[in-house]
């Protein structure tokens, strides 16, 4: 077993469930994956420091500083949280060339590869002469990505940061928005043997969810990105009413709207809102989130994008669904990529694997794209 094998088996070893899922301290928290990371570090002769996120809760930062005056800054930007699991998930088995346990594919095995290649060049005696390299282990990403929203705020930026996600060992240099909102319809409540006096909310929002499930899912489709393809809408909860003889003066809905760059809350609620209007129904929103969460576009033909991509072998960048760190860190003037071994459909799965294959591939990756930094 190598090093890299090694690291990931201790790493999913050491639970870490966000805290916003799991309220146990004995499973809960990114520090114990901090901790050995830790260790790691001052083996390899590495400089860290810590940064407070949420009480409790810091990102992890390790430095690998250049021989010379550091002109360039490299950010490898794991994040150190899982989603909850079973106690047996947290037990690593290796079988068939996989490492099956929570967090191997989402997102462990980024991390073990982002920083055993930290630790293979610092211990190479070659670091580089001007560009320091950060290796910065986030906290909540699975959740609202506190960690990487402080980081951005409180810096230190750099060149380019590179989000560890399963992405099957593709460079992603565009990802789509989140926006989580609850749509409100109002009604007037009456009894339900005389519905003619009331105004039944239920209804109302029915009617919200037949249009955006239609009429607006059709207008979204004529809007597309080159790597993202068209904006979604999902309707994903809906409540309304207390019981059945009781006409239900509120209703409500959650919806999951992903957004191409370039789009901002205030304009997608611009276009749901004068889509109701035509049809006669009204509605408020509230913001689920109580974040931005915008879409990342990060040039692929920057210099150091490209440098990547050689690293890599790659010549083409490709944009992914899902939301990632990249977004954030990108809002904080750091131009971010995505990368990591791993299929993202194996992530927050009942039996989550990661094939070691790529574990490899992936540790090769970055050591070689650090070891050309000037």
């Amino acid at each position: 077993m190598n090093a890299v094998t090694k690291l990931l088996r201790e790493l999913v070893a050491r639970p870490s469930i966000n805290p916003a899922f799991v309220d146990d301290p004995v499973v809960s928290g990114e520090e114990r994956v901090a901790e050995l990371l830790i260790d790691r570090a001052l083996q390899a002769g590495l400089d860290f420091r810590r940064q407070p996120v949420l009480p409790g809760r810091k990102n992890l930062l390790v430095r690998l500083t250049p021989s010379g005056k550091a002109q360039r800054r490299i950010i490898l930007a794991p994040h150190m949280d899982v989603v909850p699991a079973e106690a047996n998930q947290f037990k690593p088995v290796i079988k068939n060339g996989r490492l099956h346990g929570r967090g191997a594919c989402d997102t462990k095995g980024s991390m073990s590869a982002f920083f055993q290649s930290l630790c293979d060049v610092a211990k190479s005696g070659r670091r580089p002469q001007q560009t320091e390299i950060l290796f910065v282990g986030l906290v909540d990403e699975e959740c609202n990505q506190a960690g990487s929203r402080k980081f951005a705020q409180a810096g230190p930026k750099g060149d380019l940061a590179v989000a560890g996600e399963p992405t099957l060992l593709q460079t992603v240099t565009a990802h789509k928005g989140d926006l989580w909102w609850r749509l409100h319809a109002q009604g007037k409540a009456a009894h339900g043997a005389t519905p003619h006096l009331g105004k039944n909310a239920v209804h109302t929002m029915a009617r919200v969810v037949d249009v955006l499930e239609t009429e607006y899912a059709k207008q979204l489709r004529l809007q597309s990105h080159p790597l993202l393809g068209s904006p979604t809408c999902n309707v994903g909860l809906m409540h309304g009413g207390t019981q059945p003889n009781i006409v239900p003066d509120d209703a409500w809905i959650d919806i999951d709207r992903r957004t191409l760059p370039g789009e901002t809350a205030a304009g997608v609620w611009r276009e749901i809102r004068t889509l109701l209007k035509k049809h006669g129904l009204k509605a408020t929103y509230t913001d689920l989130k109580g974040v931005d969460s915008p879409a990342l576009e990060t040039d692929p033909n920057l210099p150091i994008v490209q440098e990547f991509l050689r690293s890599s072998r790659r010549r083409k960048t490709l944009g992914v669904h899902y939301f990632t760190d990249a977004a954030p860190i990108a809002s904080g003037g750091t131009p971010a990529i995505v990368f990591g071994p791993g299929n993202i459909a194996q992530a927050h799965t009942a039996d989550e694997w990661l094939d070691l294959k790529q574990l490899d591939q992936a540790t090769a990756i970055v050591t070689r794209f650090l070891r050309v930094q000037p």
